[in-house]
């Protein structure tokens, strides 16, 4: 139970359930990103605060309470993960901070630095050996917090593409007929990536579990007929075998489905009174991740929310990993279009991995990059220990939960 009093008179408790779901609501709707613009994006929770995190059996969402007025002015949620880190086959405990959010009128009061804290003690209390979290590149504030306040070092950066599923990156919109998209056997998908995570320098050691997730729509594989994958319709493999012979040119890829967990949503500020020529403006350079068509500012159907697909996992090897991954979007594309309130779909990769040279960049994809920061917890801080000396590391395997 975390209970912590902080200058500002400002106490530090767990989010109950069943008294605090409307208070953060409410505070999430005033920290909206991009309010001060005109209009702004955030995670429609649903009625379900915890949503995000619930997914982890070890989790933990934190509320900044006023003493003098009882009023919330922030929250902060975290979770405790296994992970790999491909440095000797070596595995450890990381503590995950999501979703920090303070009170535009209650920022620069040192809340943000007592929640971030807060989170370190509760996650350090539960076994992890470091604290991890991300943000968007151009986020200055968030930043400056964590690395001049909180001693967090940059260890990875990442990129999110996103594109609305139906705008097509082509005119060519099925899967050539030469390439094959086979649905794995859930112990095949199990079996063939704890092969490739092995090349990865991050990964969850948990992915049976992500695997067997119910938003986990499935593991796929792609190659080219002539060439076939011997061996791919076994459903029991040995163990410490690869499904039989992989094709010279292979890719693998997972998708989650957000649209019955959490959506996004867009809306148009009511604090600024803003021409429609402004408005646009702002959507170009804030949101150009979603130039989606609903989303129309004539109309009140940009406040909908809209739910994702998610592709992970995308490995791939061979010298025609370009033409598979083109099929490999078309496919998810098509897949998009029959899934109830899906309007976009998402992928996210390592900065340094070379699958990004791959990825289909036609003229409605955008992409955001992230930086993921990492905290070695109870140690000094010129103290770097082999993970933290690595940094920042790029090949990574992105865990659809945090997301």
């Amino acid at each position: 139970m975390v209970d912590n009093i902080h200058e500002n008179k400002v106490l530090i408790r767990e989010f109950n359930e069943e008294t605090d779901i409307e208070a953060v609501e409410k505070l999430e709707k005033n920290c909206e990103i991009g309010y001060k613009k005109g209009i702004s994006i955030f995670t429609s929770m649903m009625g379900d605060p915890l949503c995000r995190i619930r997914l982890y059996p070890v989790h933990v969402m934190l509320v900044a309470q006023l003493l003098e007025n009882g009023e919330l002015v922030g929250a902060v949620r975290g979770c405790i993960k296994r992970v790999g880190t491909g440095f000797g086959g070596t595995d450890v405990t990381m503590g995950c901070i999501l979703g920090l959010r303070v009170s535009p009128r209650h920022r620069r009061m040192g809340i943000g630095l007592g929640l971030v804290k807060s989170a370190e003690e509760w996650i350090e209390r539960n076994g992890a050996q470091y604290a991890f979290l991300a943000t968007e590149e151009n986020n200055v504030a968030s930043t400056n917090l964590f690395t001049l306040k909180c001693n967090y070092v940059k260890f990875s950066s990442l990129v999110i593409y996103v594109q609305p599923v139906n705008d097509h990156l082509a005119e060519e919109v099925d899967v050539p007929r030469d390439i094959k998209i086979e649905k794995l056997h859930i112990e095949q998908a199990i079996s063939l990536y704890k092969s490739c995570l092995k090349q990865r320098e991050i990964y969850p050691t948990d992915i049976e579990a992500i695997l067997k997730e119910k938003l986990s729509m499935g593991t796929w594989v792609c190659f080219f007929s002539e060439e076939g994958w011997v061996g791919l319709q076994k459903k029991e493999e040995k163990e410490g075998e690869i499904m039989g012979t992989a094709p010279s040119s292979w890719a693998i890829f997972s998708i989650w489905n957000t649209s019955e967990a959490y959506k996004l949503q867009i809306r148009r500020s009511n604090l600024l009174k803003i021409c429609h020529a402004s408005v646009s403006h702002a959507m170009e350079r804030i949101l150009p991740c979603l130039k989606l068509p609903f989303m129309s500012m004539s109309t009140e159907s940009h406040k909908k929310p809209f739910g994702f697909l998610f592709l992970y996992g995308i490995h791939g090897e061979g010298e025609r990993i370009g033409e598979l991954m083109k099929a490999v979007w078309r496919f998810a594309s098509r897949m998009a279009e029959n899934v109830k309130d899906c309007s976009v779909m998402m992928t996210e990769l390592g900065g340094s991995d070379p699958l990004r040279a791959h990825v289909p960049q036609g003229s409605s994809m955008s992409c955001i990059n992230d930086l993921w920061y990492l905290k070695r917890l109870n140690a000094p801080v010129s103290d770097e220990d082999e993970l933290t000396a690595m940094r920042p590391v790029g090949n990574v395997f992105v865990d659809p939960r945090d997301f």
